[in-house]
């Protein structure tokens, strides 16, 4: 399941693509727009900086906005960097030690092609295709 902080990432991030011509977009503004608290919203903005999927400005004139282009953003990067695990079950979380019935599991192969069906679709999906979708029903509320 994904979390509040990966829904909220995904978000912001879609509201800094389209908000991009903009230059750097204050805190205030996005927590606003998004309607997410200012304060949690922080916390999830310095992952991001830190990992230099964003770039900040502090002072008047500051805030937030993209490192790269919005084609070169996947959903994937991005959650993997605000969930624990994108893992379909415990045993393939890389952080998680190797299960003792790893050998033996029948049902190993079902996981690890969901696992590798989760994380091709996720990377099969940019900040750009999301900002361009027209379809009824798709305005980006994750």
């Amino acid at each position: 399941m994904i979390s509040t902080k990966g829904r909220y990432a995904l978000r912001v991030m879609i509201d800094l693509a389209e908000h991009q011509s903009d230059g750097y977009i204050p805190l205030k503004e996005t927590a606003d727009r998004q309607e997410i608290s200012e304060k949690y919203l922080e916390g999830i903005l310095s992952i991001l900086v830190k990992n230099n999927l964003l770039s900040g400005l502090r002072g008047k004139g500051g805030g937030y906005r993209l490192t790269k282009s919005p084609e070169q953003y996947t959903l994937g990067s991005i959650l993997r960097l605000t969930e624990t695990s994108l893992a379909p079950v415990n045993c393939l979380d890389p952080n998680r030690e190797i299960c003792a019935k790893m050998s033996e599991c029948r049902t190993l192969p079902v996981w690890q092609g969901l696992d590798k069906l989760i994380n091709e679709y996720l990377d099969s999906i940019t900040l750009a295709d999301l900002i361009s979708s027209s379809e009824p029903g798709n305005d980006y509320v994750i």
